[in-house]
């Protein structure tokens, strides 16, 4: 029972990580930033060079990630549920290295940890 949770995540081809997990991909392995909210939640506030595809749009807009296959991606969204729905996208399109991030943006903040605006 304790490493179900290993499993689970795995089996979708994905892993939950944290806020601070997420920043050390980032710094140690240039993981990428996969925004999947909608373009008012983006603009209002996202991860700081965060690539932005909407859920809707990931599988017909996935070629604008091929150059990163071999890094890690974290994927956001507000609260987890959309990019738990992405990774599976991303991983049946080659990508092996996918992560969600635990609790979204929200967590994210919670997190303290910065947002950049949109411009416009």
């Amino acid at each position: 029972m304790l490493i179900w949770p290993l499993f689970k995540g795995r089996s979708r081809g994905s892993r939950e990580v944290g806020a601070h997990e997420a920043v050390t991909l980032m710094n140690r392995k240039q993981a990428v930033i996969l925004d999947v909210r909608d373009n008012e939640e983006f603009a209002a506030g996202h991860v700081v060079n965060a690539k932005h595809i909407p859920l809707d749009k990931l599988n017909e807009q996935i070629k604008q990630l091929e150059k990163f296959k071999n890094r890690p991606v974290v994927i956001v969204c507000h609260n987890g549920q959309r990019s738990a729905n992405a990774a599976p996208i991303l991983v049946k399109n080659g990508f092996v290295d996918v992560f969600c991030l635990r609790g979204g943006i929200a967590a994210w903040q919670l997190a303290s940890m910065p947002l950049e605006k949109a411009n416009g």
